[in-house]
């Protein structure tokens, strides 16, 4: 008997489907409530950062360059006060098969699809991810279909967006194009339980996994070059895999006092499922769209519990605009001779003012750079934004309007970040638990809760009681 396609259907059997697509039974990890074990669904990899070592090597993944950006660093103390304007280092995940630091969470999901038997892989993504499934999948001789969110209603795609299928369809992979909306997860879903491939999931504990030798090697190479940890690691920050991958290696390494700060685009009141607002981004992925919902409520994703969980680990996070990264890139080609971006030069972006803040002694790293590719320069990108009725000028940052205008910084010292409130995102991610499992939560909860969001069992049972009161 066929199974009914319609979307209710599809997604009331996704944890089924799940169950078969991962090898995993997220049940296992589960307390009932609003806790579940989040080390235990971790460890259930069977990955330890040595075997994750070993697998990425095999495909030519990790062990990546960190290098000084010592031009930019110049321009960074030019416009900071006597002596500040940290060392700024960028780690180069260009160099990884696919070109950027998705091919560590794409080697490890691969690598377990491979062993267990799966005849392929599924990945909804957009973006650099599935070129590095992809990749990956082609070395592994399995076959490989990237879901992506590619257009809107008029079946206009964005120049990166195009880009990135390109990518993958030269490394083998169908790709499955669909308009922005709720279908890509659910297109995700179906193509998973008619296939019975296994789910290369950006969330999944694999992917993560994966993503810890990065922040492991940055510790590792700034003590052989510098003979100290880096005090502040940059991370582009979307859906929160990044950050939490990065500081979960760093913490392995033995950083305990390395800050980890996210950084993402300002794209505030445009909505990612917006069909009339889809185009009016000139960056499709490192944007608040993304990093907000995702890191004040983990579990919006295609698993049923993400392994990104960027409140445990980030120490501040910032906003920087669409102008600020599209000069940062130019800036980087020109002043460095490296062409790399866009969406890794968020973390650029924000570093080049944060630098500012630091003494000239301390070490400031950005956890990735990307490829680049036709639609991914910046000059089809801002001819892309004036073709949609997009500003795009010279002038103040500040004056930058998502989905309005792009506006290019005059000068380096106009360059500037914007600090998002941790404090409240934490307490919109325990109301949220409250809201969605139980009003009541049990001890076990309350101390998730508190390793979730950084906070003490102490400070989370104070705000359990303030939200409770307002409700």
């Amino acid at each position: 008997m066929a199974l009914a396609k319609d979307y209710a259907s599809v997604i009331g059997r996704k944890g089924e489907v799940m169950k078969a697509a991962l090898g995993m039974n997220y049940e296992e990890f589960e307390s009932g409530s609003i806790a579940f074990d989040y080390e235990k669904m971790m460890r259930s990899t069977g990955f330890t950062l040595e075997e994750i070592e070993r697998v990425q090597s095999l495909t030519g993944v990790g062990n990546t360059p960190l290098f000084e950006l010592r031009n930019i660093t110049a321009l960074a103390r030019k416009c900071a006060k006597p002596g500040y304007g940290a060392t700024i280092c960028a780690k180069d995940e260009c160099a990884n098969p696919s070109g950027s630091f998705k091919a560590r969470r794409a080697a490890c999901a691969v690598a377990f699809a491979k062993k267990n038997g799966y005849k392929g892989v599924i990945a909804a993504t957009s973006g650099n991810y599935g070129a590095a499934v992809a990749s990956q999948a082609a070395m592994q001789g399995l076959k490989c279909i990237i879901v992506q969110e590619a257009f809107d209603s008029k079946e206009i795609g964005q120049p990166e967006i195009i880009e990135k299928a390109r990518a993958c369809e030269a490394m083998g992979a169908e790709v499955v194009q669909i308009t922005v909306g709720p279908e890509l997860f659910y297109e995700a879903i179906s193509l998973l339980e008619d296939t019975q491939y296994f789910n290369a999931s950006l969330y999944s504990p694999f992917g993560i996994a994966g993503i810890e030798t990065l922040g492991y090697e940055i510790a590792m190479q700034c003590r052989e070059r510098f003979g100290k940890d880096p005090d502040v690691v940059v991370c582009t920050n979307a859906g929160g895999g990044m950050a939490t991958g990065t500081a979960r290696g760093l913490k392995k390494a033995g950083s305990k006092d390395t800050k980890v700060y996210g950084a993402s685009i300002n794209l505030t009141g445009l909505h990612m499922a917006s069909d009339e607002q889809f185009n009016k981004k000139s960056c499709t992925t490192g944007h608040t769209g993304f990093g907000v919902p995702f890191a004040t409520w983990p579990d919006r994703s295609d698993v049923p519990r993400s392994a990104a969980r960027p409140l445990r680990y980030l120490d501040r996070y910032v906003t920087v605009t669409q102008g600020e990264v599209m000069c940062i890139t130019e800036l980087l080609a020109t002043l460095e001779g490296i062409e790399r971006g866009p969406a890794g030069n968020t973390a650029l972006a924000a570093a080049f003012c944060i630098a500012q803040e630091m003494p000239e002694d301390q070490i400031l790293v950005i956890s990735e750079t990307e490829y680049t590719g036709a639609g991914k320069h910046v000059q089809p990108q801002l001819d892309f934004a004036r073709d949609n009725g997009i500003e795009v000028r010279f002038g103040n940052p500040n004056e930058d309007k998502p989905g309005v205008n792009v506006i290019l910084p005059e000068s380096a010292k106009d360059f500037r970040v914007h600090d998002l409130d941790l404090d409240r995102m934490k307490n919109s991610l325990i109301k949220k638990a409250l809201t969605t499992y139980t009003l009541d939560p049990t001890e076990e909860d309350i101390k998730f809760l508190a390793v979730e969001t950084a906070l003490t069992v102490d400070e989370v049972k104070v705000r359990i009681d303030n939200i409770k009161k307002a409700l």
